[in-house]
């Protein structure tokens, strides 16, 4: 017990009298616990608000009829379900225990703004469907203007009204896909709120939503059901499963509102959520390092000090305990202030939101024990874990230390170090080669990523020595005196170099690998269009994202009539079991399609298909064990199963899909039909320019779709990789700032022990602005060392990523590095390190010669 009080004493004492040394590894805690906090804090609030919402909004609803039969394609969360009669109304409301029902239909529509773009359609779904005049069974509730009544008049949600600049008595087109003339004449609300997250909402009469949603009347997606007085929601489903057909399932209010959540915003929250905690996680392991430099500089420099304190009696032990006391101190009052900045984050963003057009739900802050208890036990682990290597160097002290004027690092030169480092380092490749291209894995690859960046800190100390020579061997040609020094001081240390650097280099991994990444997925959509795409223009839907309602049926028949176009063929969605397993079906004319893509070899003919034949990609017809000739079981949405032929087998399926038949066998089992892409070649003579306008012209009168050149249709179609990458580089920003925070600390410290030899050299002559130079110097040559690494590393894991990927997928990857973008990323890493350095090159210049000399 006494000697644990003298450890803290001890402790507490060195922190208080040496406190402004902590100033940087406080504020890596602080940051790395304000972001974890703010995304956990975040997160509960939107989950929490999200449930208020639906709640509100499903309140009246207390049971709803579907259909069981229900498709559901690979990668898919949620299926495509059978539709069921609207006639089932008429049968329920006699029941007893109901109040009242309503047929609910809900498709694809997107309106038009009234700068006459559309509006949404880049990720979340655009819905619409028919109001429904009960007022508790409706999702929705009327703020503005009154109910759609007549053939062309919709509701909206207010939400999607401001965004689009529309209002109460405007006119627009609404894509279902076919373009409808539409009245706005209602602005709604749901659960309380403008809208339901980006999703937008546009509601018409009953017999308009029959008309434009489903393939014939007398259809619905569900039927909502209200029940009577003292009637509970599973009594109301028990007394609706006697009168309902076979097919059909009903289910309470509650369930329905859950899975509609879950669909909503369960999946989006989940992945924003976990994107935001790898991202942390990232930033805390950036900190680490630069807390265990900290840790590390602050040791050596108190070797005497240490060493004193074993002479006059304290055990390893004491001094163990004593650093690990300024650690979590360090570390809780860091945490705690990082928990006030995670709230502040959160609010923050709770305003923001809006502002960008996702609508954060109002009302309080939702913080929980475990959003605040976990941040709060990871930034003291973090601190503590960093700090424990130094420690217990520091525990190994001797006493004969405090006769020595300083201690020499020769851990450049260790040889277990090298050894162990080259261990790892092969280990690594192995497995990552493995990984890439023996038995192509993600994962076995980011296992190899792992043991990469456990090599890369090894053997840090050894590369820097060389790095840094070869850096900084320019400077001693272009700033005399001053580069040689800043050259040497660089080299001093390379433990300590490479420490500091590593914080960097992990934040410039990260963002190069995705920037490489990235490149590559452009690279591949390019190479696929060039690949496979034969025609002159497209005309397409949104690349990403549930939104949009896709393209009218009739688009195609219409420009393929026009005299510039020599073919015109329009690819169609579908969805069927094939011997019992969900696939996605390219519904179009097979005859065409081959006009304008290029499928590679066709073994059989796409010309004879008909209402029951069946062309199969070969990649896909080798692993089902189809063969031109044989038959396949395919199960509709409609619940109908067919026997198809399989009548041509073709060989690239990036564009046209693994699954082609006409719309003649699709026609009997549609839903709401639209097409995805329409093809177009043009005839000999004509010229792009003059074939696009004359598109554009036709395809104007069907709610003005995009028609794009090759090169068009490849850059949209990658159009998500720029917003993925610039989300990247948003939250790795708070890694590259707190390894900029860690350089600057190292270079604080390094001044402080350096405080006689740069009064001596101030003494000799060196000026102030050589010595401001020197230093900053010096932190470019360890952000060059930094940033050079993580180029390195990055591009290598980006094209372990890009093999990876590519061997465990369909698609041919294509591998790419963009030279500019790494240009930018590298001068901006160089750029950090001199802004890194600025304020200790302050600090050393205004240091007094006199006292400098004279400090011991």
């Amino acid at each position: 017990m006494t000697s644990t009080r003298a450890s803290v004493r001890i402790g507490l004492s060195s922190l208080r009298t040496h406190r402004r040394r902590f100033v940087g590894t406080l504020t890596a805690v602080l940051l790395g616990v304000a972001f974890l906090a703010g995304t956990l804090v975040m997160g509960d609030t939107l989950r929490a608000s999200f449930d208020t919402m639906f709640g509100n909004a499903a309140s009246g609803t207390d049971a709803v009829v579907r259909s069981t039969n229900v498709v559901t394609v690979s990668g898919e969360s949620e299926g495509t379900r059978q539709p069921v009669a609207t006639g089932l109304v008429n049968r329920i409301d006699k029941l007893p225990q109901v109040a009242a029902a309503a047929p609910d239909i809900q498709g694809a529509g997107q309106l038009i703004g009234a700068d006459g773009k559309p509006i949404g359609g880049q990720g979340p779904p655009t819905l619409a469907g028919n109001w429904i005049d009960d007022p508790e069974l409706n999702p929705y509730r009327l703020a503005e203007g009154h109910a759609p009544s007549a053939p062309g008049e919709v509701v909206v949600n207010r939400g999607t009204a401001d965004k689009g600049g529309l209002k109460i008595g405007d006119t627009t087109v609404l894509r279902t896909p076919d373009p409808v003339r539409v009245t706005v004449v209602g602005l709604a609300t749901f659960g309380g709120e403008d809208g339901m997250a980006q999703v937008t909402y546009t509601a018409m009469t009953l017999a308009d939503a029959e008309k434009h949603l489903t393939p014939k009347p007398g259809q619905a997606s569900s039927i909502q059901v209200r029940a009577g007085p003292g009637t509970s929601q599973q009594e109301l489903v028990d007394a609706l499963r006697p009168v309902l057909p076979p097919g059909t399932e009903a289910i309470t209010g509650q369930a329905s509102a859950a899975e509609n959540q879950d669909m909503i915003s369960g999946a989006f929250l989940s992945l924003f959520t976990t994107l935001l905690l790898v991202f942390s996680g990232i930033v805390l392991l950036v900190a680490t390092f630069s807390i265990h430099n900290t840790f590390a500089i602050v040791v050596a420099q108190r070797t005497r000090e240490n060493a004193l304190l074993r002479a006059l009696g304290a055990s390893r032990r004491q001094i163990l305990g004593s650093t690990l006391v300024e650690a979590t101190v360090v570390g809780m009052i860091a945490s705690a202030a990082g928990l006030a900045g995670g709230i502040g984050i959160a609010a923050g963003l709770q305003a923001l939101f809006p502002a960008i057009g996702f609508p954060f739900p109002e009302g309080s802050l939702v913080i929980s024990g475990v959003s605040m208890l976990l941040p709060l036990a990871v930034g003291v682990l973090v601190c503590v874990g960093s700090a424990l290597v130094p420690a217990v160097h520091a525990g190994r002290t001797a006493p004969l230390a405090a006769l020595r004027e300083t201690d020499v690092d020769d851990s450049a030169a260790s040889r277990p170090r090298a050894v162990s480092g080259l261990a790892l380092l092969l280990a690594a490749v192995g497995v990552i080669l493995t990984g890439a291209l023996a038995a192509p894995s993600v994962w076995l690859s980011a296992a190899g990523a792992v043991l990469a960046l456990a090599a890369f800190v090894v053997l840090g100390p050894i590369a820097s020595s060389c790095a840094v020579r070869i850096l900084g061997a320019p400077l001693g040609r272009l700033r005399g005196a001053t580069g040689h020094l800043a050259r040497r001081n660089a080299l001093r240390s390379p433990r300590r170099t490479a420490s500091t650097a590593t914080a960097l280099m992990i934040g410039v991994a990260v963002v190069s690998l995705f920037t490489v990444f990235g490149a590559s997925l452009k690279a591949t959509m390019n190479q696929t269009v060039d690949r496979s795409f034969a025609g002159d223009v497209a005309i397409s839907a949104p690349s990403f994202g549930a939104g949009g309602s896709g393209l009218s049926p009739r688009l195609a028949p219409a420009v393929d009539r026009l005299p510039d176009v020599a073919t015109a063929v329009g690819l169609g969605k579908g969805v069927a079991e094939v011997n019992g397993s969900g696939r996605a079906l390219t519904v179009t004319d097979p005859a065409a399609l081959a006009t304008v893509f290029d499928l590679g070899r066709i073994d059989g003919s796409l010309k004879t298909l008909g209402a029951n034949g069946l062309a199969v990609s070969g990649t896909e017809a080798a692993e089902r064990g189809l063969h031109t000739g044989s038959t396949a079981r395919l199960t509709f949405t409609d619940g109908q199963e067919r026997t198809f032929t399989v009548r041509a087998v073709y060989g690239q399926s990036e564009l046209a899909g693994d699954y082609v038949i006409t719309r003649q066998a699709w026609a009997p089992h549609r839903g709401q039909d639209s097409d995805s892409l329409v093809a177009v070649s043009f005839k000999d003579g004509v010229s792009v320019a003059d074939g696009k306008a004359a598109v554009a012209k036709t395809a104007a009168a069907y709610g003005n779709p995009d028609v794009q050149t090759r090169g068009e249709f490849a850059q949209s179609s990658a159009g998500g990789i720029d917003m993925m990458l610039t989300l990247v580089y948003a939250l790795l920003a708070l890694a590259v700032l707190i390894a900029l925070l860690g350089i600057a600390n190292t270079l604080t410290l390094a001044i402080h022990e350096r405080t006689r030899e740069l009064g001596l050299l101030r003494a000799v002559g060196q000026t102030r602005k050589q010595l401001r130079a020197m230093v900053r110097w010096e932190s470019v040559l360890v952000a060059a060392f930094g940033t050079t690494g993580g180029l390195l590393l990055g591009g290598f894991l980006g094209w372990v990523l890009v093999k990876a990927s590519e061997g465990a997928g369909d698609t041919a990857f294509a591998f790419a590095l963009p030279p500019m973008r790494l240009l930018v990323v590298a001068l901006v890493g160089i750029a950090a390190g001199a802004l890194a350095g600025w304020r200790p090159a302050r600090r050393a210049a205004r240091l007094d010669v006199l006292r400098a000399i004279a400090t011991d």
